[in-house]
């Protein structure tokens, strides 16, 4: 069987700043009750917030459903993200 990559869609739904269903999430990068921060087919994702859980999360499906009191998001350049996963040695050695 030939598995391409396909990428999920992604979005995001926030429900009166109190819950929130994100798909198209790639990795849990870190969470807390102040900040989620997640890496999505968009680049990286940081939510934060007070009270913040995780209350479901499915990798295979790329998804996530938050809930708590959330402040804002904010979306980190893809581009940037992938730069400084490269490492030290692939900057210097481009």
């Amino acid at each position: 069987m030939d598995e391409r990559y396909l990428p999920k869609n992604h979005r995001v739904s926030i429900n009166r700043r109190e819950t929130g269903n994100i798909s198209g999430v790639l990795e849990v990068v870190s969470f807390d009750t102040a900040q989620i921060v997640l890496s999505t087919e968009e680049g990286g994702l940081n939510i934060k917030g007070s009270g913040l859980h995780v209350t479901k999360l499915t990798l295979e499906k790329g998804e996530i459903e938050i809930d708590g009191h959330i402040d804002s998001l904010t979306y980190t350049d893809k581009k940037q993200e992938e730069k400084s996963q490269e490492g030290l040695f692939g900057r210097l050695f481009r």
